[in-house]
């Protein structure tokens, strides 16, 4: 199953690099990973996918909050939240396929940033499950150029937060 988990670490050199090292040590694979300030210049947020079974992902989540450097930490699919992901990518368009791709585009709320001559560069914020089928449906036709894809991130819905005592003082 998949599992997008939350934490908030230190803003200390080395807090991804113990994170990334208690997955690779223990064999789990991280899918994504985006790290980015919060308005504590102490503190980042830290936001990974990863896959697993529920037991497997618990085993990870108590070892997570063992390291020094996390705070704080939540698995957002557990609860009720608000997913994303961003893909941005060029597709190669002939003559014949222009107005199949602006169909696409516009059925998949994605946009055109750029529509020059047989190329469409193309951005698509979505929930996870809804960039990977975008993708696909591409790149089974040979159409796909470079690809950037943005990691999945999400928050909780309402007032839950990630936070601490730490965090708070």
């Amino acid at each position: 199953m998949r599992h997008i988990i939350s934490l908030l670490l230190q803003n200390e050199a080395g807090a991804l690099s113990r994170v990334a090292s208690l997955f690779s040590t223990r064999g789990y694979n991280i899918e994504s990973l985006s790290v980015a300030p919060t308005a504590d210049a102490r503190f980042s947020r830290l936001t990974l996918v990863t896959h697993g079974s529920n037991q497997v992902v618990d085993q990870i989540n108590k070892q997570l909050l063992k390291l020094v450097d996390v705070v704080s930490m939540a698995d957002m699919t557990r609860g009720d939240h608000i997913e994303r992901e961003l893909l941005l990518l060029k597709l190669r368009v002939d003559d014949a396929g222009q107005a199949k791709a602006e169909e696409l585009v516009q059925r998949e709320g994605a946009r055109v940033l750029d529509d020059t001559q047989a190329t469409f560069t193309v951005e698509l914020p979505s929930p996870g499950c809804g960039v990977a089928e975008f993708f696909v449906t591409w790149w089974a036709g040979g159409r796909v150029r470079p690809v950037g894809r943005r990691g999945a991130w999400a928050i909780g819905r309402g007032a839950q937060a990630l936070s601490s005592a730490v965090a708070n003082s």
